[in-house]
């Protein structure tokens, strides 16, 4: 049961990942239990050659990667155009981007309501937004900021081109997310 839990949840997750302790927490499991149950998983997604997934622990940060002899595989569909459409959460973060650059993350994740970690990294892959230096707060998270391949997708030159923020803002959420009341 623990073991399609994990899954589940490092799904969600995306490159993002979960910490052990965090993982653990989720489960409201003991660190040795959450071990135990990671090793078999690692070894049932490893070894079951009907998985084109596998656990991966980076630094303590639990992750569910795509096996490497998928590789080509995953370069032909991305090459094909067939994953070329974009997400209405990629659409929404982008645009986010675009109005508000540059901006963090976590400021993304604020307007939102919702973790934007996946349709970030699908961003990046797609070379729409790129890091843009550090905001200068504790953590010192990435800044994001719109790309020219930006400009190329949406066939525009700057960002002036975009429509007026007015017309989609509501008063009373904009006072929300810059903190008033």
């Amino acid at each position: 049961m623990y073991q399609a839990k994990i899954m589940a949840l490092l799904f969600v997750a995306g490159d993002q990942g979960i910490k052990e302790k965090d993982l653990a927490g989720l489960l409201e499991i003991d660190s040795a239990a959450l071990r135990q149950n990671i090793e078999e998983l690692t070894v049932k997604l490893l070894t079951d050659a009907d998985s084109g997934v596998q656990l991966v622990n980076y630094n303590s940060i639990y992750k569910l990667v795509t096996k490497n002899e998928f590789s080509e595989l995953l370069t032909k569909y991305f090459k094909s155009g067939l994953g070329s459409k974009l997400s209405q959460a990629a659409l929404e973060v982008l645009s986010i981007i675009a109005y508000r650059q540059p901006i963090t993350r976590i400021e993304i994740d604020e307007i939102r309501g919702v973790q934007s970690s996946g349709s970030l990294n699908t961003l990046l892959m797609r070379k729409l937004i790129k890091e843009n230096g550090k905001k200068n707060v504790p953590g010192h998270p990435n800044l994001y900021v719109v790309t020219d391949e930006f400009f190329d997708y949406f066939g525009i030159k700057s960002l002036k081109e975009l429509p007026a923020i007015e017309k989609f803002e509501d008063d009373s959420k904009v006072g929300e997310i810059n903190g008033e009341s």
